[in-house]
Protein backbone atom coordinates (compact mmCIF):
# COMPACT_ATOMS: atom_id res chain seq x y z
CA UNK A 1 0.00 0.00 0.00
CA UNK A 2 1.87 3.22 -1.03
CA UNK A 3 1.41 6.37 0.82
CA UNK A 4 -0.75 8.36 -1.05
CA UNK A 5 -3.28 5.48 -0.29
CA UNK A 6 -2.82 5.48 3.34
CA UNK A 7 -3.05 9.46 3.68
CA UNK A 8 -6.61 9.00 1.81
CA UNK A 9 -7.38 6.39 4.27
CA UNK A 10 -6.56 8.33 6.75
CA UNK A 11 -8.39 11.18 5.46
CA UNK A 12 -11.50 9.34 4.93
CA UNK A 13 -11.71 7.57 8.54
CA UNK A 14 -10.83 11.31 10.54
CA UNK A 15 -13.59 12.57 8.17
CA UNK A 16 -16.18 9.96 9.19
CA UNK A 17 -15.22 9.65 12.60
CA UNK A 18 -15.68 13.19 12.80
CA UNK A 19 -19.25 13.63 11.17
CA UNK A 20 -20.35 11.06 13.86
CA UNK A 21 -18.98 12.54 16.89
CA UNK A 22 -17.85 16.04 16.45
CA UNK A 23 -20.45 17.62 13.40
CA UNK A 24 -18.84 21.15 14.15
CA UNK A 25 -15.46 20.24 13.76
CA UNK A 26 -16.28 18.29 10.44
CA UNK A 27 -18.32 21.09 8.93
CA UNK A 28 -15.63 23.29 9.65
CA UNK A 29 -13.12 21.26 8.04
CA UNK A 30 -14.54 18.79 4.59
CA UNK A 31 -17.97 19.74 4.96
CA UNK A 32 -18.55 22.99 4.12
CA UNK A 33 -16.09 22.61 1.20
CA UNK A 34 -17.49 19.68 -0.77
CA UNK A 35 -20.89 21.95 0.08
CA UNK A 36 -19.96 24.93 -1.65
CA UNK A 37 -18.90 22.66 -4.24
CA UNK A 38 -21.88 20.66 -4.69
CA UNK A 39 -23.79 23.95 -4.81
CA UNK A 40 -22.01 25.87 -7.70
CA UNK A 41 -21.58 22.69 -9.87
CA UNK A 42 -25.23 21.63 -9.29
CA UNK A 43 -26.99 25.35 -9.15
CA UNK A 44 -28.07 24.97 -12.71
CA UNK A 45 -29.21 21.98 -12.93
CA UNK A 46 -31.01 22.16 -9.68
CA UNK A 47 -32.87 25.09 -9.93
CA UNK A 48 -34.16 23.97 -13.59
CA UNK A 49 -35.37 20.65 -11.51
CA UNK A 50 -37.24 22.75 -8.83
CA UNK A 51 -39.20 24.72 -11.31
CA UNK A 52 -37.29 28.21 -10.53
CA UNK A 53 -35.99 28.93 -13.80
CA UNK A 54 -37.59 31.28 -16.10
CA UNK A 55 -38.14 30.65 -19.95
CA UNK A 56 -35.62 33.13 -22.07
CA UNK A 57 -37.31 36.43 -23.26
CA UNK A 58 -38.77 37.22 -26.66
CA UNK A 59 -35.73 39.25 -27.13
CA UNK A 60 -33.54 36.79 -26.22
CA UNK A 61 -35.53 34.50 -28.89
CA UNK A 62 -35.79 36.85 -31.51
CA UNK A 63 -31.82 37.36 -31.49
CA UNK A 64 -30.65 34.09 -31.87
CA UNK A 65 -33.22 33.34 -34.38
CA UNK A 66 -31.71 36.40 -36.29
CA UNK A 67 -28.45 35.42 -35.72
CA UNK A 68 -29.03 31.34 -36.15
CA UNK A 69 -27.87 30.67 -32.84
CA UNK A 70 -29.25 27.90 -30.54
CA UNK A 71 -32.26 28.79 -28.23
CA UNK A 72 -30.96 30.36 -24.68
CA UNK A 73 -31.76 28.27 -21.86
CA UNK A 74 -33.74 29.01 -19.08
CA UNK A 75 -32.26 31.31 -16.52
CA UNK A 76 -31.98 30.74 -12.90
CA UNK A 77 -32.14 33.09 -10.20
CA UNK A 78 -28.74 35.50 -10.33
CA UNK A 79 -26.02 33.92 -7.42
CA UNK A 80 -25.30 37.72 -5.38
CA UNK A 81 -23.14 36.52 -3.06
CA UNK A 82 -22.26 32.62 -1.54
CA UNK A 83 -20.91 32.85 1.82
CA UNK A 84 -19.99 29.98 4.30
CA UNK A 85 -20.87 30.35 8.01
CA UNK A 86 -20.01 28.31 11.39
CA UNK A 87 -23.00 26.08 10.69
CA UNK A 88 -24.02 26.24 6.78
CA UNK A 89 -24.04 28.29 3.66
CA UNK A 90 -25.68 31.80 3.40
CA UNK A 91 -27.07 32.20 -0.37
CA UNK A 92 -28.36 35.07 -1.41
CA UNK A 93 -30.34 35.25 -4.94
CA UNK A 94 -31.54 37.83 -6.95
CA UNK A 95 -34.90 36.53 -8.94
CA UNK A 96 -35.83 36.85 -11.78
CA UNK A 97 -38.48 38.71 -13.39
CA UNK A 98 -42.05 36.51 -12.95
CA UNK A 99 -40.22 35.00 -9.90
CA UNK A 100 -41.66 35.21 -6.15
CA UNK A 101 -40.17 34.48 -2.67
CA UNK A 102 -43.05 32.01 -1.98
CA UNK A 103 -41.63 29.78 -5.05
CA UNK A 104 -38.01 29.45 -3.25
CA UNK A 105 -39.95 28.32 -0.02
CA UNK A 106 -42.40 26.06 -1.31
CA UNK A 107 -38.90 24.41 -2.94
CA UNK A 108 -36.73 24.55 0.25
CA UNK A 109 -37.07 20.61 0.81
CA UNK A 110 -36.13 19.85 -2.63
CA UNK A 111 -33.03 22.25 -2.51
CA UNK A 112 -31.99 20.61 0.71
CA UNK A 113 -32.21 17.03 -1.10
CA UNK A 114 -30.24 18.16 -3.76
CA UNK A 115 -27.53 19.91 -2.21
CA UNK A 116 -26.74 17.51 0.12
CA UNK A 117 -27.38 19.80 3.42
CA UNK A 118 -28.87 19.14 6.59
CA UNK A 119 -31.74 21.37 6.04
CA UNK A 120 -32.82 24.67 3.89
CA UNK A 121 -34.69 28.00 4.88
CA UNK A 122 -35.62 30.89 3.11
CA UNK A 123 -36.50 34.09 3.54
CA UNK A 124 -37.02 37.68 0.94
CA UNK A 125 -34.93 40.76 2.22
CA UNK A 126 -36.22 42.63 -0.08
CA UNK A 127 -37.95 42.84 -3.40
CA UNK A 128 -36.52 40.45 -5.62
CA UNK A 129 -33.74 39.68 -3.16
CA UNK A 130 -33.95 36.39 -1.38
CA UNK A 131 -31.37 34.96 0.84
CA UNK A 132 -31.39 31.04 1.26
CA UNK A 133 -30.23 29.61 5.01
CA UNK A 134 -28.94 26.06 4.40
CA UNK A 135 -27.68 23.62 7.66
CA UNK A 136 -24.80 21.25 7.18
CA UNK A 137 -25.56 19.29 10.34
CA UNK A 138 -28.46 19.35 13.32
CA UNK A 139 -27.75 22.59 15.19
CA UNK A 140 -30.59 21.79 17.51
CA UNK A 141 -28.96 18.67 18.48
CA UNK A 142 -26.17 19.80 21.02
CA UNK A 143 -26.59 23.65 21.29
CA UNK A 144 -23.31 25.75 21.43
CA UNK A 145 -24.51 29.10 21.03
CA UNK A 146 -21.96 31.98 19.11
CA UNK A 147 -18.72 33.23 20.41
CA UNK A 148 -19.42 36.77 19.70
CA UNK A 149 -23.47 37.65 20.19
CA UNK A 150 -25.02 40.97 19.78
CA UNK A 151 -26.45 42.32 22.50
CA UNK A 152 -28.36 45.30 23.48
CA UNK A 153 -30.94 46.98 26.04
CA UNK A 154 -33.83 44.58 26.41
CA UNK A 155 -32.91 42.34 23.87
CA UNK A 156 -31.06 39.04 25.01
CA UNK A 157 -30.26 35.83 23.06
CA UNK A 158 -32.26 32.91 24.53
CA UNK A 159 -31.53 30.27 22.03
CA UNK A 160 -30.54 28.63 18.77
CA UNK A 161 -32.95 28.93 15.75
CA UNK A 162 -32.70 25.66 13.59
CA UNK A 163 -31.04 27.87 10.88
CA UNK A 164 -27.92 28.62 12.68
CA UNK A 165 -29.02 32.41 13.74
CA UNK A 166 -29.31 33.71 17.22
CA UNK A 167 -32.97 33.81 18.23
CA UNK A 168 -33.61 36.92 20.63
CA UNK A 169 -36.37 38.34 23.25
CA UNK A 170 -36.34 41.56 22.22
CA UNK A 171 -38.79 43.42 23.93
CA UNK A 172 -38.87 46.60 22.78
CA UNK A 173 -40.14 45.08 19.39
CA UNK A 174 -42.22 42.04 21.43
CA UNK A 175 -43.45 43.66 24.64
CA UNK A 176 -45.41 40.69 25.89
CA UNK A 177 -44.62 37.11 25.08
CA UNK A 178 -46.47 33.94 25.45
CA UNK A 179 -43.80 30.51 26.62
CA UNK A 180 -46.36 27.39 26.80
CA UNK A 181 -44.91 23.91 27.22
CA UNK A 182 -45.39 20.36 29.28
CA UNK A 183 -44.11 19.12 32.39
CA UNK A 184 -40.15 17.99 31.31
CA UNK A 185 -40.54 19.77 27.73
CA UNK A 186 -37.53 22.80 28.65
CA UNK A 187 -39.79 25.26 29.49
CA UNK A 188 -37.74 26.11 32.79
CA UNK A 189 -34.18 25.92 30.84
CA UNK A 190 -35.74 28.50 28.84
CA UNK A 191 -36.61 30.67 31.53
CA UNK A 192 -33.57 30.54 33.29
CA UNK A 193 -31.99 31.78 29.99
CA UNK A 194 -34.16 35.03 29.70
CA UNK A 195 -33.54 35.24 33.71
CA UNK A 196 -29.74 35.18 32.90
CA UNK A 197 -29.60 37.39 29.96
CA UNK A 198 -31.52 39.95 32.22
CA UNK A 199 -29.85 39.72 35.18
CA UNK A 200 -26.66 42.12 33.80
CA UNK A 201 -28.85 44.77 32.22
CA UNK A 202 -30.52 47.39 33.62
CA UNK A 203 -34.48 46.05 34.28
CA UNK A 204 -36.17 45.60 37.66
CA UNK A 205 -37.68 41.72 37.20
CA UNK A 206 -40.68 41.23 39.14
CA UNK A 207 -41.64 37.50 39.59
CA UNK A 208 -44.59 35.46 40.10
CA UNK A 209 -44.54 31.80 40.89
CA UNK A 210 -47.73 29.79 42.73
CA UNK A 211 -45.87 26.68 43.45
CA UNK A 212 -44.56 28.19 46.42
CA UNK A 213 -41.79 30.00 44.70
CA UNK A 214 -39.86 27.25 43.50
CA UNK A 215 -38.81 28.09 39.92
CA UNK A 216 -37.93 31.73 40.95
CA UNK A 217 -37.05 32.18 44.39
CA UNK A 218 -33.62 30.81 44.29
CA UNK A 219 -33.08 33.77 41.48
CA UNK A 220 -34.56 36.00 44.04
CA UNK A 221 -31.27 38.28 44.44
CA UNK A 222 -31.76 39.58 41.35
CA UNK A 223 -35.34 40.11 41.65
CA UNK A 224 -37.19 43.65 42.91
CA UNK A 225 -40.27 41.67 43.73
CA UNK A 226 -41.55 38.46 44.03
CA UNK A 227 -45.04 36.29 44.61
CA UNK A 228 -45.43 33.30 45.53
CA UNK A 229 -49.25 32.24 46.06
CA UNK A 230 -52.36 33.60 44.31
CA UNK A 231 -53.14 35.95 47.31
CA UNK A 232 -49.79 37.30 47.16
CA UNK A 233 -49.67 38.26 43.12
CA UNK A 234 -52.58 39.53 43.29
CA UNK A 235 -51.23 42.50 45.69
CA UNK A 236 -48.30 42.81 43.39
CA UNK A 237 -50.46 42.76 40.09
CA UNK A 238 -52.52 45.69 41.70
CA UNK A 239 -49.08 47.37 42.94
CA UNK A 240 -47.93 47.34 39.32
CA UNK A 241 -51.05 48.75 37.90
CA UNK A 242 -50.53 51.09 39.99
CA UNK A 243 -46.84 51.76 39.36
CA UNK A 244 -48.01 52.01 35.60
CA UNK A 245 -50.32 54.76 36.87
CA UNK A 246 -47.70 56.57 38.29
CA UNK A 247 -44.68 56.39 35.04
CA UNK A 248 -47.62 58.04 32.89
CA UNK A 249 -47.84 60.70 35.02
CA UNK A 250 -43.91 61.17 34.78
CA UNK A 251 -44.40 61.20 31.31
CA UNK A 252 -46.99 63.52 30.95
CA UNK A 253 -45.46 65.86 32.94
CA UNK A 254 -42.43 65.64 30.96
CA UNK A 255 -44.09 65.02 27.64
CA UNK A 256 -43.35 69.03 26.24
CA UNK A 257 -45.89 69.21 23.83
CA UNK A 258 -46.17 72.82 22.35
CA UNK A 259 -46.08 74.63 18.90
CA UNK A 260 -42.27 75.14 19.41
CA UNK A 261 -41.19 71.50 20.52
CA UNK A 262 -40.50 69.23 17.28
CA UNK A 263 -41.91 65.62 17.18
CA UNK A 264 -39.01 63.91 17.70
CA UNK A 265 -38.50 65.67 21.23
CA UNK A 266 -42.08 64.65 22.42
CA UNK A 267 -42.59 62.15 25.16
CA UNK A 268 -44.56 59.24 24.72
CA UNK A 269 -43.18 56.31 26.48
CA UNK A 270 -40.23 56.21 29.18
CA UNK A 271 -37.73 55.36 26.36
CA UNK A 272 -38.26 59.09 24.91
CA UNK A 273 -37.79 60.78 28.70
CA UNK A 274 -34.28 61.69 29.28
CA UNK A 275 -31.92 59.39 30.82
CA UNK A 276 -31.79 60.28 34.45
CA UNK A 277 -35.42 60.92 34.33
CA UNK A 278 -36.16 57.51 32.77
CA UNK A 279 -37.87 54.94 35.28
CA UNK A 280 -36.01 51.59 35.11
CA UNK A 281 -37.77 49.14 32.91
CA UNK A 282 -39.77 46.35 35.08
CA UNK A 283 -40.27 42.78 33.17
CA UNK A 284 -42.53 40.48 34.83
CA UNK A 285 -42.42 36.88 34.58
CA UNK A 286 -45.53 34.69 35.48
CA UNK A 287 -44.37 31.13 36.02
CA UNK A 288 -47.59 29.24 35.83
CA UNK A 289 -50.47 31.25 34.75
CA UNK A 290 -52.77 28.61 35.31
CA UNK A 291 -53.01 28.39 38.89
CA UNK A 292 -53.85 32.52 38.54
CA UNK A 293 -56.80 31.44 36.85
CA UNK A 294 -58.38 28.27 38.92
CA UNK A 295 -60.69 28.79 41.36
CA UNK A 296 -62.52 26.99 43.40
CA UNK A 297 -64.52 29.01 45.96
CA UNK A 298 -66.87 32.43 45.43
CA UNK A 299 -64.02 34.45 47.29
CA UNK A 300 -61.37 32.70 45.00
CA UNK A 301 -63.20 33.42 41.84
CA UNK A 302 -63.83 36.76 42.44
CA UNK A 303 -59.42 37.17 43.34
CA UNK A 304 -59.27 35.35 39.77
CA UNK A 305 -61.45 37.68 37.91
CA UNK A 306 -59.08 40.72 39.95
CA UNK A 307 -55.83 39.04 38.87
CA UNK A 308 -57.01 38.48 35.24
CA UNK A 309 -58.32 41.53 34.80
CA UNK A 310 -54.44 43.32 36.15
CA UNK A 311 -52.66 40.99 33.63
CA UNK A 312 -55.22 42.14 30.99
CA UNK A 313 -54.47 45.91 31.62
CA UNK A 314 -50.65 45.61 31.88
CA UNK A 315 -50.42 43.78 28.67
CA UNK A 316 -52.94 46.26 26.88
CA UNK A 317 -51.17 49.29 28.97
CA UNK A 318 -47.77 48.67 30.58
CA UNK A 319 -45.31 48.99 27.62
CA UNK A 320 -45.17 52.71 26.78
CA UNK A 321 -44.69 52.60 30.98
CA UNK A 322 -41.88 50.45 30.37
CA UNK A 323 -43.75 47.19 31.94
CA UNK A 324 -43.14 44.00 29.81
CA UNK A 325 -44.97 40.45 30.57
CA UNK A 326 -43.82 37.16 29.98
CA UNK A 327 -46.65 34.61 30.59
CA UNK A 328 -45.77 30.83 31.09
CA UNK A 329 -47.69 28.19 31.74
CA UNK A 330 -48.29 24.62 31.04
CA UNK A 331 -51.94 24.90 29.50
CA UNK A 332 -53.39 27.77 28.42
CA UNK A 333 -57.05 27.59 26.66
CA UNK A 334 -60.49 29.33 27.17
CA UNK A 335 -61.27 26.84 29.64
CA UNK A 336 -59.19 28.97 32.23
CA UNK A 337 -62.19 31.53 32.19
CA UNK A 338 -63.31 34.65 30.81
CA UNK A 339 -60.67 37.44 29.99
CA UNK A 340 -58.43 35.07 28.84
CA UNK A 341 -58.51 35.37 25.33
CA UNK A 342 -58.34 38.53 25.52
CA UNK A 343 -55.37 38.56 27.58
CA UNK A 344 -53.85 35.81 24.71
CA UNK A 345 -54.45 38.74 22.14
CA UNK A 346 -52.26 40.70 23.66
CA UNK A 347 -48.93 38.59 24.01
CA UNK A 348 -47.38 39.28 20.73
CA UNK A 349 -44.11 36.83 20.91
CA UNK A 350 -45.56 32.77 21.12
CA UNK A 351 -43.09 30.26 22.18
CA UNK A 352 -44.36 26.75 22.39
CA UNK A 353 -42.12 24.37 23.72
CA UNK A 354 -44.14 20.43 23.83
CA UNK A 355 -47.46 20.12 24.73
CA UNK A 356 -50.07 17.66 25.19
CA UNK A 357 -52.94 18.24 23.76
CA UNK A 358 -54.06 20.51 20.37
CA UNK A 359 -55.82 22.88 22.09
CA UNK A 360 -53.03 24.67 24.38
CA UNK A 361 -51.20 24.68 20.73
CA UNK A 362 -53.92 26.55 18.91
CA UNK A 363 -54.02 28.95 21.63
CA UNK A 364 -50.69 29.59 20.88
CA UNK A 365 -50.30 29.94 16.82
CA UNK A 366 -53.59 29.19 15.90
CA UNK A 367 -54.50 33.27 15.48
CA UNK A 368 -50.96 34.28 14.17
CA UNK A 369 -49.67 30.67 12.41
CA UNK A 370 -51.87 27.67 11.68
CA UNK A 371 -49.06 25.97 10.15
CA UNK A 372 -47.10 25.96 13.46
CA UNK A 373 -49.63 24.62 15.35
CA UNK A 374 -48.87 20.68 14.15
CA UNK A 375 -44.76 21.51 14.25
CA UNK A 376 -45.61 21.93 17.75
CA UNK A 377 -47.96 19.40 18.50
CA UNK A 378 -45.23 16.66 16.58
CA UNK A 379 -42.15 17.84 19.27
CA UNK A 380 -40.93 14.18 20.30
CA UNK A 381 -40.93 13.97 24.35
CA UNK A 382 -37.14 12.96 23.98
CA UNK A 383 -35.79 16.60 22.53
CA UNK A 384 -36.40 18.76 25.68
CA UNK A 385 -35.72 22.68 25.26
CA UNK A 386 -37.02 22.28 21.63
CA UNK A 387 -39.71 24.82 20.97
CA UNK A 388 -41.67 26.56 18.40
CA UNK A 389 -41.36 30.21 18.20
CA UNK A 390 -43.50 32.81 16.12
CA UNK A 391 -45.06 36.18 16.48
CA UNK A 392 -48.08 38.31 14.48
CA UNK A 393 -46.47 38.51 11.50
CA UNK A 394 -47.12 34.71 10.75
CA UNK A 395 -43.22 33.46 10.88
CA UNK A 396 -42.18 30.63 13.21
CA UNK A 397 -39.12 29.15 13.53
CA UNK A 398 -38.03 26.26 15.55
CA UNK A 399 -35.48 27.12 18.54
CA UNK A 400 -33.61 25.16 21.30
CA UNK A 401 -32.56 27.31 24.30
CA UNK A 402 -28.74 26.13 25.44
CA UNK A 403 -28.96 23.81 28.50
CA UNK A 404 -28.52 26.35 31.07
CA UNK A 405 -28.60 24.51 35.18
CA UNK A 406 -30.58 26.15 37.75
CA UNK A 407 -27.07 26.60 39.99
CA UNK A 408 -25.54 28.19 36.83
CA UNK A 409 -28.50 31.04 37.02
CA UNK A 410 -28.37 31.29 40.19
CA UNK A 411 -24.81 32.11 40.00
CA UNK A 412 -25.68 34.49 37.50
CA UNK A 413 -27.70 36.23 39.31
CA UNK A 414 -25.72 36.54 42.36
CA UNK A 415 -22.62 37.70 40.88
CA UNK A 416 -25.18 40.87 39.30
CA UNK A 417 -27.17 41.37 42.91
CA UNK A 418 -25.99 44.82 42.82
CA UNK A 419 -28.10 45.72 39.66
CA UNK A 420 -31.24 45.25 41.31
CA UNK A 421 -33.24 48.45 41.40
CA UNK A 422 -34.91 49.14 44.73
CA UNK A 423 -39.01 50.38 43.51
CA UNK A 424 -40.46 51.73 46.11
CA UNK A 425 -43.86 50.76 44.70
CA UNK A 426 -43.12 47.30 45.27
CA UNK A 427 -40.89 47.27 48.31
CA UNK A 428 -43.11 45.34 50.46
CA UNK A 429 -42.74 42.72 48.06
CA UNK A 430 -38.93 42.76 47.88
CA UNK A 431 -37.78 39.36 48.68
CA UNK A 432 -35.51 38.53 51.88
CA UNK A 433 -32.73 36.92 51.01
CA UNK A 434 -29.63 36.86 53.23
CA UNK A 435 -26.26 38.56 52.73
CA UNK A 436 -23.98 37.66 49.86
CA UNK A 437 -20.55 36.31 51.52
CA UNK A 438 -17.38 38.55 51.46
CA UNK A 439 -16.12 35.92 48.47
CA UNK A 440 -17.92 36.35 45.32
CA UNK A 441 -19.39 33.00 44.29
CA UNK A 442 -17.57 31.60 40.77
CA UNK A 443 -19.87 31.77 38.10
CA UNK A 444 -19.69 27.98 37.04
CA UNK A 445 -22.65 25.05 37.15
CA UNK A 446 -19.99 23.73 39.86
CA UNK A 447 -20.10 26.52 42.51
CA UNK A 448 -21.11 25.56 45.77
CA UNK A 449 -24.45 26.61 47.36
CA UNK A 450 -24.66 29.54 48.92
CA UNK A 451 -26.25 30.82 51.94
Amino acid sequence: MTWPTVLLLVVVTTAGFLRWRRPVWYWLTFGVTLAVLRVLVRYGSVMDACGLTVPPSRWRLTLARMTNRPAPESRAPRILRLRPTRTGLILRLKLRPGQDAFDVAAASDRLRHSFGVYGVTSRELRSGVVEIRMTGYDVLKQVQMPAKIDVYPMRVPVALREDGSVHYRDYRAVPHGLTLGATESGKSVYQRNLVAGLAPQHVALVGIDCKQGVELFPLARRFSALADNPDTALELLEALVSYMGDVYQLIRAEQRVSVAVPDAEIAADIWDLPEDLRPVPVVVLVDEVAELALFASKDEEKRRDRIITALVRLAQLGRAAGIYLEICGQRFGSELGKGITMLRAQLTGRTAHRVNDETSANMAFGDIAPDAVLAAIQIPAETRGLAIAGDSTGGWHRIRAPHTSLRHAVNICNKHADRTPELPALAAFRPSVAALPSARVPLSKTAPATA
